[in-house]
C-alpha cells in the first residue's frame, strides 16, 4: 500500500511534469452549439423559396463547440443554414464568400497542437462533418460551417448558390435546364466592445427630436451651405474637406459599404493606439486600426470605416456625422473620405503620429463612388458645390499641415440595400465634377492625350 504524501512534500517541478502528463492525455472535449439560439447576430434572407441564415461565432464561442482555439490561428467560423424548399439541387459557391476559405482537414493541421495526438483523427471528422456541404439537394435543409480567414468586426458574406431551373411549365424532368443562380448578400456584424458602431445610437444624436425632411431643391441648398471643412474640438481650425453625402439608415450604410469592402474601425483607446503603435514598428496591418477625431456639428465623428492595405500607414478611410435633416424621410449622413500614405511624426495630435493624406483627395471620393458602383449600392449619385475649390498651385492645409488639392464639389449618393442594375442607376445632375487625376498632372501631361485621328 502507498503512502499517502501531503502536498508541501511535492515539488513544483513533479507537480509541473505531473500536469503536463494529465493536459497530454486528456482528451478534447466539444460543447453542443445550439444554433441558431445562441448566436445573436444570425442574419437569414429568403429569395426565391430558399432561405439563407448565417452567422459568426466569436473566439469564445467557437473554441467551447470545437474543442480547439480558432482564433489563436486567425481562423472564423461562419455557420451557414440553407433551407431550400425549391424542387431543384442548389451547388453553394464557397469562393464567392471568402477565395481563402479553409478545408476541414487544413484547419485539422494548423490547430493538431491543441489536441493529444490519438484525438487527431476525431477532431477531422468532426471538422468534416460539420462542414456545410457543397450540393444542398432539393427540398432539404442543410446546415454546417464555413472556415474563413478571421476579420474583426464582422463580415460582408456573400452567399451564391446555383442551381438548374427547369422551363416554366414543363413537368420535371422534360425540357432543357437554364442555370439559375441566387445571391444572398448578409452583412453581420461582430462587436468586440472597441468598435465605434457599437456606440452609435442616431435616434438620441438630436436628443430624439423629429428631424426636418427636405424636399430635392431644399436638401440641395441645405448641403451646399454646409461648412467646407471639418474642424478641431474648438471649431475654429480648418481640417480635411467635407466631400461626401450619404442618404440610407445607419444599417443600410453599413450594409452598403462592408459589401464594397469597408471594414469598421476600433475607437480611439489605450488598446487600440498601442496596437496601432506596434503595427507601425513592425510594417503590419492592423485592419480596424482607430481614426483620430475630427469634429462636424460640434462633435467627433458617429461612424467611421476604412478600406486597409498591407501596413498600417496606408489606408481608404472616411468620418460620416448624422445631418441635422433628412431627404425622402431617410436619414442623412455627411462625411469627409481620405487616402493615408505614410505616417509622420506630429506635436499636434495626442500619439505625436498622424497619417499623411493623398493630397489627391477628389480621387478617394473617386474611389469611393466606384467601390460602391461596383457593387450596385447606389441608386442616385451626384455632386454638389460646398467644399471649397482649392487648385493644386494654391492647395489647403488639413490641421496636420498636409496639403490638398480638391474641385469644391461633394459626392452624394443614395444608398440601396438591394443590388441596383447597371441601366437604372439614375444621375442627379447638380454639379459637374473635376477629373482627379487630370487635377494633379502638369501641362506636360498633355502629351499622353491624343485625337484618334490627326
Amino acid at each position: 500500500m502507498t503512502a499517502w504524501i501531503p502536498p508541501r512534500r511535492i515539488a513544483p517541478w513533479a507537480l509541473a511534469i505531473l500536469l503536463v502528463f494529465l493536459t497530454g492525455c486528456a482528451g478534447f472535449t466539444r460543447q453542443p452549439l445550439r444554433i441558431p439560439d445562441d448566436l445573436t447576430r444570425v442574419q437569414s434572407r429568403t429569395q426565391d423559396q430558399v432561405t439563407v441564415s448565417a452567422g459568426l461565432l466569436t473566439d469564445g464561442e467557437a473554441r467551447r463547440h470545437f474543442g480547439v482555439d480558432l482564433g489563436k490561428r486567425e481562423i472564423q467560423a461562419a455557420w451557414i443554414r440553407v433551407r431550400n424548399e425549391s424542387g431543384r439541387g442548389l451547388w453553394f459557391i464557397r469562393n464567392t464568400v471568402d477565395p481563402d476559405f479553409y478545408s476541414a482537414d487544413e484547419v485539422t493541421l494548423m490547430v493538431q497542437g491543441d489536441v493529444p495526438a490519438a484525438e487527431a483523427d476525431r477532431l477531422r471528422q468532426a471538422m468534416r462533418d460539420e462542414s456545410i456541404r457543397v450540393f444542398l439537394p432539393p427540398v432539404t435543409v442543410s446546415e454546417g460551417f464555413l472556415f474563413l480567414p478571421k476579420l474583426e468586426g464582422g463580415r460582408f458574406m456573400d452567399i451564391t448558390l446555383q442551381g438548374d431551373a427547369w422551363n416554366e411549365g414543363a413537368p420535371p424532368g422534360t425540357g432543357p435546364l437554364h442555370p439559375r443562380e441566387l445571391r444572398f448578400g448578409l452583412a453581420i456584424a461582430l462587436p468586440d466592445g472597441e468598435f465605434d458602431y457599437e456606440r452609435l445610437e442616431p435616434d438620441h444624436i438630436y436628443d430624439g427630436r423629429p428631424l426636418p425632411d427636405l424636399s430635392a431643391p431644399q436638401f440641395r441648398a441645405a448641403l451646399e451651405s454646409l461648412p467646407c471643412c471639418t474642424t478641431d474640438p474648438t471649431g475654429v481650425h480648418s481640417g480635411d474637406p467635407l466631400n461626401l453625402v450619404l442618404v440610407g439608415e445607419s444599417t443600410e450604410v453599413m450594409y452598403v459599404l462592408s459589401r464594397s469592402g469597408w471594414a469598421f474601425t476600433h475607437r480611439l483607446g489605450l488598446t487600440s493606439i498601442g496596437r496601432e503603435i506596434a503595427a507601425a514598428l513592425t510594417g503590419s496591418p492592423y485592419l480596424v486600426a482607430p481614426v483620430s477625431n475630427l469634429y462636424t456639428f460640434g462633435r467627433g465623428h458617429d461612424l467611421a470605416l476604412q478600406r486597409a492595405r498591407r501596413t498600417i500607414s496606408q489606408r481608404n478611410h472616411l468620418r460620416l456625422w448624422l445631418a441635422p435633416f433628412r431627404f425622402e424621410g431617410r436619414p442623412v449622413w455627411v462625411g469627409q473620405v481620405s487616402r493615408d500614405i505614410g505616417v509622420k511624426l506630429t506635436t499636434k495630435s495626442p500619439t505625436l503620429t498622424t497619417h499623411v493624406i493623398d493630397p489627391e483627395v477628389d480621387a478617394t471620393r473617386e474611389y469611393l463612388l466606384h467601390s460602391l458602383l461596383a457593387q450596385r449600392g447606389v441608386a442616385r449619385f451626384g455632386f454638389v458645390g460646398g467644399s471649397g475649390a482649392a487648385p493644386r498651385d494654391a492647395p489647403r492645409l488639413n490641421l496636420t499641415d498636409d496639403p490638398y488639392f480638391s474641385d469644391g464639389m461633394r459626392l452624394v449618393m443614395v444608398l440601396s440595400a438591394e443590388p441596383v442594375p447597371a441601366d437604372a442607376l439614375r444621375n442627379l445632375m447638380w454639379e459637374r465634377s473635376g477629373a482627379p487625376i487630370a487635377q494633379g498632372q502638369s501641362p506636360a501631361a498633355a502629351e499622353h492625350v491624343r485625337a484618334v485621328w490627326p
